[in-house]
């Protein structure tokens, strides 16, 4: 049966900034062939193979992952083995300042466009009467 399995990221660092590539490895140290991979993003499947390559990564990648890695017994595969590795936790951080700006810019045109239209309302509302 399937055991100790592991995931491992590369580069090494948990932390990276959006549009870095990161590449998620999975591995298992015990376990005859065929081995499956399977790869988990917040308790969700979202690949399938020992290789998840996340290149041009944003704030929406950041989160938990894990392998599980399945192989069977017997001829009729009648038994089933799976080995879960321990969470990978990956936090994506803004990776410049222009992020940032950007952000901040539509916020401020966003509240802006609201205390318009509120203004508009206001004024209309307050000559029909």
């Amino acid at each position: 049966p399937v055991a100790n399995a592991t995931i491992s990221p590369s580069p090494l660092s948990h932390q990276v900034h959006t549009g870095d590539p990161v590449t998620l490895r999975c591995s298992v140290q015990v376990g005859s062939a065929p081995v499956t991979f399977a790869l988990l993003h917040n308790g969700w499947e979202v690949a399938r193979g020992p290789v998840l390559e996340l290149g041009n990564i944003n704030v929406e990648h950041s989160g938990t992952y894990q392998c599980v890695a399945t192989n069977q017994l017997g001829q009729d595969g009648h038994r089933v083995f799976r080995a879960l590795s321990p969470e990978l936790a990956l936090e994506v951080t803004p990776g410049s300042p222009w992020v940032t700006a950007v952000a901040a810019g539509v916020s401020g045109s966003l509240q802006f466009l609201v205390l318009l239209v509120a203004v508009i309302v206001g004024w209309h509302l307050r000559h029909r009467l």
